[in-house]
């Protein structure tokens, strides 16, 4: 694989999850910056404590490529260093590319249906006619079993109401029709179980 570096004054890596003894004790910080001088000399170093990241200045782009493929996921006093490029890296073309013509169907809206795609028929709608012949069968005031109970399971039985004119709501003077009254369920009984 070709690694193309675009052209600047300065190559820079990033560190990340840094020791935080590099940022207070002299000597491990200048343990730290041996490292990175093995590949640069001239290499420069900026301290970012508060975010816990060192950025490494270099002269030459393939020192920093060096230094990032020989240092990258090291250990650095227990801790294990992460190496990233601060400025533009590329490899391949510098140029972000479109996404691939088959893969347009996945932005939402889509551009355009993918190649060969074709819209579905609807299917026709299922009539089931002996459920529509049995419900015709039934009258008002029998109950009709559905589904017969087991052991663990309940049974489900339709109750088909009856067709009555008044529905047990009374007329008022205007002769429109009050509103049921709701019999309330009558609360049972509290027996206390447990004797204090």
């Amino acid at each position: 694989m070709h690694l193309k570096i675009t052209k600047c004054s300065r190559f820079c890596l990033v560190t990340t999850l840094v020791d935080i003894a590099v940022f207070t004790q002299p000597e491990t910080q200048d343990q730290f910056e041996a490292l990175f001088r093995q590949f640069d000399a001239s290499a420069s170093f900026q301290f970012f404590k508060s975010f816990r990241r060192v950025r490494i200045n270099f002269t030459d782009a393939l020192a920093a490529a060096e230094a990032r493929v020989k240092l990258h996921k090291s250990d650095f006093n227990g801790k294990e260093m992460r190496l990233y490029f601060a400025q533009s890296v590329h490899i391949g073309s510098p140029r972000l590319e479109p996404p691939k013509p088959e893969k347009q169907f996945l932005i939402s809206p889509p551009a355009s249906p993918p190649v060969g795609w074709e819209q579905s028929q609807d299917a026709t709608p299922v009539i089931n006619y002996d459920l529509l012949c049995a419900v015709s069968k039934l009258g008002p005031g029998e109950q009709y079993e559905l589904h017969t109970g087991t052991t663990t399971t309940p049974s489900v039985i339709v109750h088909v109401c009856e067709d009555d004119s008044s529905g047990g709501e009374e007329e008022t003077e205007g002769g429109k029709r009050a509103r049921p009254k709701i019999i309330q369920t009558r609360r049972p009984d509290y027996a206390p179980s447990v004797k204090q």
